[in-house]
């Protein structure tokens, strides 16, 4: 028994860094090692990519706003 592995899915604009997104993935983890105990080398991080066209608010993509 035990509980499973947990897994965080986090949805970001394209553009970040290499380096930004291992300091979130690492940040993630150890918010969820510290808050319900899970083991580190058990915790998946999955980051999901959106590009500025695929991503809208009230009918506005990312990238029309910004132009």
């Amino acid at each position: 028994g035990g509980p499973t592995m947990p897994i965080a899915h986090i949805h970001i604009l394209e553009g970040r860094t290499t380096e930004q997104k291992k300091k979130l993935i690492e940040e993630v983890t150890g918010a969820i090692h510290s808050s319900i105990g899970a083991d580190k080398s058990k915790i998946k991080i999955l980051l999901h990519e959106i590009p500025e066209d695929d991503w809208a608010t009230g009918g506005i993509t990312k990238r029309e706003e910004n132009q």
